[in-house]
């Protein structure tokens, strides 16, 4: 007859085996931590600014799509414009393990204590669309994006150019994006260096409208209340330059003819406005870095070596080259 220990050591080993046996298949399913342990699937913590705007609905669509593409496990977070969302996110994605992080950030300072602890999880970090200042560039591996002060620019100079005649002042307004974020301090930076080649080109005001519709309509109803006159908008992007359509033809006055507007991006709605004529210029941000960026996702992963700074290709549209792109606009 056997004894009872014996038959307890059974027990145990056999528990011992399903119990290892559970743990990998749960293993190669965690959809919380990185799923690229067994199976070789690089995960990707991403968090976005937010969804305030047409350029980025169309940024988020490129890297969801652009991450399916590729096989990239995507974590997508959302900060709904706000740089604590982003910041909480971040650590998540540390306390996950995930393989790399990437995120556009909300405003520009910050970020060095959160970075840091990515930092010491041995997980790259890649910048989008916005960079950071940071003095401690080994926060980050690189920074995929735009030249937003060159965007300005050549707002900037296109209105020189249009206004090279004009023997008295023309007064400006300014739609700035999100206080405190790079494109806003770059695209105001850039435009400010170009009309400076013409003493009578003067911004009378300058308020951020956050990137939205509402707030460009809200501010440039502000705007057309405290100027009685007004020869140029300048708008940080379309979205805001669409809400100040509204703003303007409230007023009684004609966009496009009446005042000069210039807005930044080119998506649809602002390329539409263009070709229409309500809009003047426009500096092109092309918000389709999902496939770049996965790209970058894979040398980071490998350990390969990236440049510090990557940047998109981008032009300007007239009314008259607006028409010729909108049928094969992607965005």
């Amino acid at each position: 007859m056997r004894t009872h220990p014996p038959s307890r050591k059974v027990i145990a080993v056999l528990a011992a085996a399903l119990l290892a046996t559970g743990v990998a298949a749960c293993g190669n399913s965690d959809t919380g931590g990185s799923s690229g342990a067994d199976d070789g699937t690089i995960t990707l913590g991403f968090s976005q600014v937010g969804a305030e705007s047409g350029w980025r609905t169309a940024n988020t669509t490129s890297i969801k799509e652009a991450a399916t593409e590729a096989g990239i496990d995507l974590k997508f977070d959302d900060a709904q414009q706000k740089q604590e969302n982003q910041i909480k996110a971040i650590r998540n994605f540390v306390q996950q393990k995930v393989d790399v992080i990437a995120f556009s950030p909300v405003v520009e300072s910050g970020w060095d204590t959160v970075l840091k602890e990515a930092r010491d999880a041995k997980i790259p970090v890649i910048l989008t669309d916005r960079s950071v200042d940071s003095a401690d560039k080994s926060l980050y591996k690189t920074f995929l994006g735009s030249d937003f002060v060159k965007e300005g620019r050549l707002a900037g100079e296109w209105l020189v150019e249009q206004k090279k005649a004009a023997t008295g002042p023309v007064t400006i307004v300014e739609l700035q994006g999100t206080t405190g974020s790079a494109p806003a301090n770059d695209r105001k930076k850039g435009f400010a260096e170009a009309i400076a080649a013409n003493p009578n080109l003067k911004i009378v005001a300058s308020q951020s409208g956050d990137f939205t519709r509402a707030g460009g309509k809200q501010v440039m109803e502000q705007f057309l209340k405290a100027n009685p006159k007004i020869d140029v908008l300048f708008a940080h992007n379309d979205d805001m330059g669409l809400g100040a359509l509204e703003a303007i033809t409230a007023a009684g006055k004609v966009p496009g003819k009446d005042i000069t507007i210039i807005t930044v991006d080119a998506v649809k709605d602002g390329m539409q406005a263009l070709a229409d004529g309500k809009f003047n210029f426009i500096a092109e941000c092309s918000p389709l870095l999902g496939p770049q960026l996965m790209d970058l996702v894979e040398k980071v992963h490998n350990g390969e070596e990236v440049p510090a700074r990557i940047e998109t290709q981008e032009t300007t549209f007239t009314q008259e080259q607006a028409k010729e792109a909108l049928p094969n606009r992607k965005y």
